[in-house]
């Protein structure tokens, strides 16, 4: 056989894989082993290749390694190396407060100790120059500091590093003799903005030891059965896992990255211009607001457990709130969900393990889910543990289980319609004007709720809607993007300098993955005098440009006023061919060749009569109505009364509301 590829995205209860035979997608769904990830994959490609006889395989894998470390606190001890006299950068921050008159909201502890804050006797200028030389005496000192403290790894970031790297490359030269990871700005991210860039080189130092010796286990195992290993990054692209495992910062977002793009991929196929994504896993949701007319957006202006990361990533709002999180009552006597999950293990009680009751629990109470036809009936659910489970939170107090049940998939939906707004409404956009692209495990069961909530009148729920995360990964381009702070008039002379030396390091960095990228170069430009940035694509209108997207943004430009260009961007792409679908002929039908029997849903106080249909006997052109439950192998979807649910000609389940009278 040629190579196979095989997209795997490791979630917080389920691994989930994706890989094309004949043209055609397989999928594959295995339970996650939190205590190992790697386990989970091993054991789905040694499955995958008894299946399919491969011996060649490329393995792209989205993983949560480092968002957990990040998330739970479990890095490295690290040592953050700076300029003398600005040791407690880290410490002081910004002085932004996140809720201005909340007396009880705690900035985060920075990452790296008090105790291992270390000054290096140096400066850089502003424009570059050396304005006090390294003391070679005191870097022996420093060396010897480090290797007393007990750190596991370090972070280095001089002042000004951003315009000369000599003094940083020297300090990272010296430090290699201690033989721990070691972090340079200079490399990581050398732009302006002290604080970020001290940060998000801790964070990348925090993680790298956990994340590299992740990574490196798992492609040396890979390589001895011949399987090739890559990596999801946070701005949708696919990274080396040499490249991954020294810059781990970049694999924060690696899973909902994924999700991403296999959202944009069907919308685009469907022809949707615009979409909110919505992607609800076991133990979180992420969101997005897509167009589908253009790249997904990317922000560098990032922050993760209340600690701002500088490096590219997509624009995806997480809510904690899943098939995994947990019910139960505060003090007060109010139900709340989450953000507390079951997980993989034990998982919600349904699945034989856990004991607490879960959102996917009250879906199966309500029989939103069916216990026999889970993972395509390779799971049987457990109904009396689920009922068990909810019994423990107090139902007396809502009149029933069932009750109780509705009121926990309520609450979720609120966290999660909270979620949408925020990427939506809260940024000026009308909801009403977008279709709802709903995925993972559980996103097909509350996607119809949601919309209802916000007047969204078109669902999408896309073939195998549980691993859209892993086929995103699957069809992701291997994308990077290099950057270096420069603060000079768009005229400059150097400008055309520093874009071909960006562009030798962009073609470096490819030569080592085989192909040869496509690059673009982009600038942050500013009105002079601003404290913020706008990016626009470099051209010779770029003055232009920068112009319309202000007023754009902000109301008003000001053509008079000079510009400054901050911040120099190339990126680089290869694309990753995607098979072409055709799409299929419509016919019509109702389904009822894939209707497996009639079947009781809990809905607004009361029991109803609906039906049981099996995705994949369902055909192009198909319409079913509600109440129903339409399950596959990767999700199940959960189709309420008064929406319709019809199949489109690329096999996506095309949910809508009736109008009023009974009619679509």
């Amino acid at each position: 056989m040629a190579k196979l590829v095989i997209g795997i995205d490791t979630g917080g209860t389920f691994t989930d894989c994706v890989y094309r035979r004949r043209g055609k997608l397989q999928v594959l769904k295995l339970r996650s082993t939190p205590d190992d990830p790697g386990r989970a994959i091993l054991e789905a490609v040694e499955t995958i290749a008894a299946q399919t006889g491969a011996r060649e395989l490329e393995i792209r894998h989205g993983t949560t390694v480092a968002t957990n470390a990040l998330l739970e606190r479990k890095g490295a001890r690290v040592a953050f190396v700076t300029t003398a006299g600005f040791e407690d950068t880290l410490a002081i921050g910004r002085q932004a407060r996140p809720s201005l008159y909340d007396w009880n909201t705690h900035r985060p502890e920075p990452l790296a100790p008090a105790d291992c804050w270390f000054g290096v006797w140096e400066r850089i200028g502003c424009d570059g120059t050396v304005v006090r030389a390294l003391d070679p005496k005191r870097l022996s000192d420093l060396v010897n500091n480090i290797r007393a403290s007990g750190a596991e790894s370090i972070a280095v970031s001089l002042l000004f590093s951003f315009a000369n790297s000599v003094h940083e490359r020297v300090v990272g030269a010296a430090l290699r003799k201690l033989r721990l990871p070691i972090s340079l700005s200079c490399e990581i991210l050398p732009e302006f903005r002290e604080y970020e860039r001290a940060a998000t080189v801790t964070v990348n130092a925090y993680l790298a030891p956990r994340v590299s010796s992740y990574i490196g286990s798992l492609e040396r195992t890979l390589d001895r059965r011949g399987a090739r290993l890559s990596i999801m990054q946070s701005s949708g692209g696919i990274l080396s896992a040499q490249a991954a495992a020294r810059e781990p910062v970049r694999t924060i977002l690696s899973g909902p990255a994924g999700g991403v793009a296999g959202a944009l991929s069907v919308a685009r196929r469907a022809g949707i211009a615009r979409l909110l994504s919505f992607d609800m896993g076991g133990t979180s949701t992420d969101v997005a607001l897509l167009d589908t007319t253009r790249e997904p957006p990317v922000t560098i202006e990032g922050e993760v457990s209340g600690l701002p990361v500088r490096v590219p990533m997509l624009d995806i709002h997480t809510a904690g709130a899943g098939g995994g999180s947990l019910a139960w009552m505060d003090l007060a006597g109010a139900l709340q969900v989450g953000p507390q999950s079951a997980g993989a293990d034990p998982g919600p009680a349904c699945y034989g393990r856990g004991e607490g009751a879960t959102v996917t629990d009250a879906n199966l109470v309500l029989g939103r889910l069916h216990p026999d036809h889970f993972l395509g009936g390779a799971m049987r659910l457990d109904v009396e543990r689920a009922h068990a489970a909810l019994d423990r939170v107090c139902p007396r107090r809502f009149g029933s289980r069932e009750a109780l049940a509705e009121g926990m998939v309520r609450v979720a939906n609120a966290h999660m319609e909270s979620a949408l707004r925020k990427v939506s409404v809260e940024r000026g956009h009308n909801a009403r004007s977008f279709a709802l692209l709903a995925f993972g495990g559980a996103g097909p069961l509350h996607a119809c709720a949601l919309a209802s909530s916000l007047g969204i009148r078109q669902v999408l729920i896309p073939a195998a809607p549980g691993a859209l995360s892993a086929l995103g990964i699957l069809d992701a381009d291997l994308r990077r993007e290099f950057s270096r702070t420069v603060m000079l008039t768009p005229g400059a002379p150097q400008i055309a300098r520093i874009y071909a030396e960006l562009e030798t390091e962009a073609r470096a960095a490819f030569r080592d993955e085989g192909v040869t990228p496509a690059l673009t170069r982009a600038a942050d430009l500013r009105y002079a005098g601003q404290g913020f940035e706008l990016r626009v694509d470099w051209s010779a209108s770029v003055i232009d440009r920068f112009h319309a997207l202000h007023e754009g943004m902000y109301g008003y430009a000001d053509p008079s006023r000079p510009i400054e260009v901050v911040t120099l961007r190339v990126q680089g792409v290869a694309r990753t061919p995607k098979p072409r679908q055709l799409p299929a002929r419509l016919r019509r039908g109702d389904g009822s060749q894939a209707r497996i029997a009639a079947h009781r849903i809990f809905e607004e106080g009361r029991w109803r009569r609906g039906a049981l249909y099996d995705r994949a006997r369902l055909e192009p052109g198909d319409r079913i109505p509600g109440p129903a439950v339409i399950v596959e192998l990767s999700a199940t979807t959960y189709l309420p009364t008064a929406w319709n649910a019809a199949v489109d000609a690329h096999g996506n389940l095309v949910l809508t509301p009736m109008k009023p009278g009974g009619h679509r």
